[in-house]
């Protein structure tokens, strides 16, 4: 019973801070720490707003973030450089997966 008000209240608090989003005209990535991904041809993809590295192969690289986690898949891959808020990855990127 606990739980299920938990989960009302929880939905209401992301209505209330979706509405202040939008009336506000706030930028998605900032309020809800929502992943960038800039894919500059095939061969390079910058991320921003990633929380960690979970697996890095040269065919395959996979970040967690707030709310997914994302698979950089492809050949020769390279993390080029990464700070807290950006990476960098470089090589023959073949494709881009999000997962719940």
């Amino acid at each position: 019973m606990g739980k299920g008000r938990r989960t009302r209240l929880d939905q209401v608090k992301e209505n209330v801070k979706s509405n202040i989003v939008e009336s506000l005209e706030l930028p998605m990535d900032i309020m809800y720490g929502a992943v960038i991904i800039t894919a500059m041809g095939r061969g390079q993809v910058l991320v921003e707003n990633y929380k960690g590295i979970i697996e890095y192969t040269q065919e395959k690289i996979r970040l967690q973030t707030k709310t997914c986690q994302v698979t950089i898949q492809g050949k020769r891959l390279l993390v080029e450089y990464y700070t807290n808020e950006e990476m960098k990855i470089t090589g023959c990127i073949q494709g881009i997966l999000y997962d719940s």
